[in-house]
């Protein structure tokens, strides 16, 4: 018997999906992150993208992207010290606009 955990990323490889994979659990860790460190920006902001050394992340005000730029060192570090996390260098926080109401 094996746990289904274990399996899943041999099984993402074969379909070529590794790189799916390893976004969502990125995004899954960013989210925890925000989450315990940045309580307020918890649901207000996104991990969307990693580009090379730098984490691309959608917020929803620019009172949150503010929050997450000051933040932004210490969100890096922790991100590179947790399992599935990435060195990064940079965070390029931008605030996601709506469009106009209908």
């Amino acid at each position: 018997m094996e746990r289904i955990g274990e399996l899943i990323p041999e099984a993402a490889r074969r379909l070529g999906l590794d790189e799916e994979l390893r976004l969502a659990r990125a995004i899954s860790l960013w989210s925890a992150l925000v989450a315990e460190r940045v309580p307020a920006a918890s649901g207000s902001c996104r991990l969307v993208r990693i580009d090379g050394f730098a984490l691309l992340v959608d917020v929803d005000a620019p009172i949150v992207a503010q929050e997450i730029r000051l933040r932004a060192p210490e969100l890096l570090e922790a991100f590179a010290a947790a399992p599935g996390g990435a060195r990064a260098r940079e965070l390029r926080v931008r605030v996601r606009r709506e469009g106009p109401a209908v």
